[in-house]
């Protein structure tokens, strides 16, 4: 049964999801790092929320550890290298929350052009002092949007009710998106210049952290409103503070800080700043739905495979998982195949896909064949982490698909280029799930994988299967299957063997001694 870890205060009901589906799940919040650690490699998965800090350390205890679920939208809390690295898919729910944090920004905007918490304070203290909360109206303005994302373009719905005109800045925002959105995508000088209210929602990466600082606030309209209800970060608050004591921007609204919990803060102590501590997800709706989803994709993922929501894996649906398995067990052990082959650098693979598997969610057979490619080398290695060595160790990796069919209703061809040769090997599935070696090097050739097998390549001349027969029989391995082809007559052959057990270094000595055979190699699979 596999055990899940909620590191953080969810709501009842993940466990309910986890015990549901047949999952332990241990609540244990409040953990330090040490205690963490100890603990960590009991578990299958960790569902955590913004508190819990899953570093590399902890990730490195965590031996069983398949999945850590976040139950939120960013995941700064998490070392993804490392996790991608270990083979640790990591989740959040962008989601779940998006609704009631595009709120609180809203909330954040009419606060700040109204005055309204300078005012309550003033009004609850006995004063009446109407003169001095004159405020702006939101219809009319423009309103800058620096990532427009799920909560970004939510809140670009709600200005759009308000009677705002909405510019956006995000440099994945597609032409034909933006203009579903009914948002005019600009550059961020452009915003800069236009906005009169600047909402952040954006993830803090190193090309975001301090977007906006003392350069960025020079840039902008006088008067200028900012709201960050995002990621603390995103904004320096000393340039920020700057700003606001010099009334070049008007007013500030943050829900987020570099630090937190923030006891104290530069921004603090201004009437014309706006503070809460980090509420842009917490309304009952949004820890409720946040807290089930994170359950059932965790429960997803660890009982049949589905991702969803994945930041280091491409997502596979439940209703995909059960047709991609034997697909992923093909592209794996075609990788396989070609990576024990393999005795030199990796250049490029290519990857071609013909026939039915062209026409379904090819990106996790990418990284399963990438897996088994990887694995002779590196050992430690999986669907999530092979992609990011791929890249780190400069391999070209490309993919084609064709759903046109020619011998073979569905075929999967993995193609390497390495320092000294380019070599291929194709596979497809017999009765929907048997896998089957069809060509290597183009040669054509049928045969099943096993646990123990040689491959052989040889000049096609005569004597060379009953030379092969008798080595096997002198070192006492018998053959199960014995697999033959080749490009012409009297030219290159191949031959793929099964055999019961595996042959020893002075039988495979043996063996490649023998008569017109160039190369052998033991396979494992």
């Amino acid at each position: 049964m596999p055990r899940v870890l909620i590191a953080d205060k969810l709501s009842a009901h993940a466990v309910a999801v986890f015990e549901r589906n047949g999952i332990e799940a241990d609540v244990d919040t409040g953990l330090d790092a040490e205690a963490l650690i100890a603990c960590i490699g009991d578990y299958d998965g960790l569902a955590v929320r913004s508190a819990t800090q899953v570093t590399a350390a902890v990730l490195a205890a965590a031996k069983r550890l398949k999945v850590v679920g976040r139950a939120g939208i960013g995941v700064d809390n998490i070392d993804l290298p490392a996790a991608t690295q270990r083979g640790v898919v990591v989740m959040n729910t962008p989601f779940g929350n998006a609704t009631t944090t595009a709120e609180h920004a809203i909330g954040m905007m009419f606060a700040l052009a109204r005055q309204i918490t300078a005012a309550n304070t003033s009004t609850q203290a006995g004063k009446w002092e109407k003169s001095r909360f004159m405020g702006t109206e939101l219809s009319g303005k423009t309103l800058g949007l620096i990532g427009c994302g799920n909560i970004g373009s939510i809140v670009a719905d709600r200005a759009h009710g308000l009677h705002m005109k909405v510019v956006a800045y995000d440099p994945y925002l597609t032409p034909e998106r933006a203009a579903g959105l009914a948002v005019e995508k600009v550059e961020l000088d452009s915003l800069f210049t236009r906005a009169h209210f600047i909402s952040l929602h954006a993830p803090l990466t190193d090309n975001t952290r301090g977007i906006i600082d003392a350069a960025a606030i020079a840039r902008m309209r006088p008067g200028v409103h900012i709201i960050n209800c995002a990621r603390g970060g995103l904004v320096d608050e000393d340039d920020l503070a700057a700003a606001l004591d010099s009334g070049h921007v008007a007013g500030a609204g943050f829900d987020v800080f570099v630090t937190e919990p923030a006891r104290e803060n530069v921004l603090f102590g201004r009437a014309n700043v706006v503070c809460t501590p980090h509420l842009g997800a917490a309304t009952t709706e949004a820890q409720e739905n946040v807290a089930v989803q994170v359950a059932e994709q965790m429960s997803d993922y660890l009982l049949t495979g589905a991702v969803t929501n994945a930041i280091n894996m491409p997502s596979v649906s439940a209703e995909e998982a059960p047709k991609l398995q034997p697909y992923l067990v093909l592209a794996e052990q075609l990788g396989s195949f070609a990576g024990q082959l393999t005795e030199t650098g990796i250049a490029a693979v290519t990857i071609a896909f013909e026939g039915h598997v062209a026409g379904l969610n090819t990106q996790p057979l990418v990284a399963a064949a990438l897996s088994g490619l990887l694995r002779p080398m590196l050992a430690e290695v999986n669907m999530v982490s092979a992609p990011i060595l791929a890249r780190s160790r400069n391999i070209s990796v490309t993919e084609t698909r064709n759903q046109q069919h020619g011998d073979y209703e569905t075929l999967i061809r993995l193609s390497l280029t390495t320092e000294r040769q380019t070599r291929s090997v194709g596979g497809t599935l017999f009765g929907g799930d048997r896998v089957r070696i069809v060509e290597i090097k183009g040669i054509g050739i049928e045969a099943a994988l096993a646990p123990h097998m040689l491959y052989i390549t040889n000049n096609d001349k005569p004597g060379v299967i009953g030379d092969l027969g008798r080595a096997l029989s002198d070192a006492g391995v018998n053959i199960a299957t014995f697999h033959l082809g080749r490009a012409e007559p009297s030219g290159d052959a191949i031959a793929l063997l099964q055999i019961d057990q595996p042959l020893d270094p002075e039988g495979l000595k043996a063996v490649r001694g023998l008569p017109n055979v160039i190369q052998v190699k033991p396979l494992a699979f």
